[in-house]
């Protein structure tokens, strides 16, 4: 006799998804694909509220609030092009979305600090320029308070009830992430196989294999030498799984820029 299959969960309609997503650099506004990719992807979701963002390029401990008011762009990174420098993203601030941050953590033992003149950097905006060029949504990023993994799962746990407030959770990084061992054309056969390996976990749910990434990938540790870009999916899994929507996912972007996986996942 066959096995009945288990339902997937309906999502909840009022519920905002939660997104992973590779940002690129800033030359990502320049490509003929990717930008259309992400305004696609933004507008087949519910607007949102509020963004609560967390980026590869903000690592600070104890866990960091940035700018609740519109602050200049942080440009983290060195040798472009100046018109790159010259980008603007003056979204609102997210006071309200802070404060609810700050009780979400508090009540779970986190402590949270406030760092107000911390705009927002590159894994932010660069994304966000794309999918909201508007500026108009209150964007409110946060710091990765560790790279471990089942911390930062915890962490997305907590802040999942703001998906029902109309809050887009985004995890900000890269599928693959290793500038020195690029090779000029074409793509590696490490972040390729890297890739590969994520797309089935993520696709059968297997989140011990992803939580477990660096030893149990193939080229895990050359995917990732450092784990940062990574790091952000878990915050990501965890709004999901608080949620019971992990089942409820879809890659959304895939292919690979410059060598380096552009993988991208929505849960719910």
């Amino acid at each position: 006799m066959a096995a009945t299959a288990t339902p997937r969960p309906t999502p909840d309609p009022r519920r905002m998804p939660a997104l992973y997503l590779s940002h690129g650099a800033p030359p990502l506004a320049d490509d003929p694909v990717w930008p259309g990719e992400l305004a696609a992807w933004a507008a087949q979701l519910p607007r949102p509220r509020a963004v609560l963002m967390v980026s590869a390029h903000w690592e600070e401990a104890p866990l960091g609030l940035g700018a609740t008011t519109t602050a200049p762009l942080t440009y983290d990174f060195w040798g472009f092009p100046e018109h790159y420098y010259r980008v603007e993203y003056p979204a609102p601030g997210a006071p309200a979305l802070a404060e609810a941050v700050r009780k979400l953590l508090h009540t779970a033992g986190t402590p949270v600090q406030d760092v107000p003149d911390r705009g927002l950097d590159h894994g932010a905006y660069v994304p966000l320029v794309e999918m909201y060029p508007d500026a108009d949504i209150p964007v409110l990023q946060i710091s990765l308070p560790t790279l471990d993994p089942q911390r930062l799962m915890e962490v997305g746990r907590r802040l999942a009830p703001l998906r029902d407030e109309g809050v887009l959770i985004v995890g900000s990084g890269f599928f693959t992430h290793n500038l020195a061992a690029l090779r000029q054309g074409g793509t590696p056969g490490w972040s390729a196989e890297f890739d590969d390996w994520g797309r089935r976990a993520l696709k059968d749910g297997d989140v011990d294999a992803l939580l477990d990434f660096t030893a149990k990938a193939p080229a895990g540790r050359l995917a990732h030498p450092r784990t940062e870009h990574f790091a952000p999916l878990f915050v990501t899994l965890g709004a999901a799984d608080a949620a019971g929507d992990l089942d409820v996912r879809r890659s959304v972007i895939d292919g690979f820029w410059m060598g380096l996986a552009k993988r991208s996942v929505q849960f719910g």
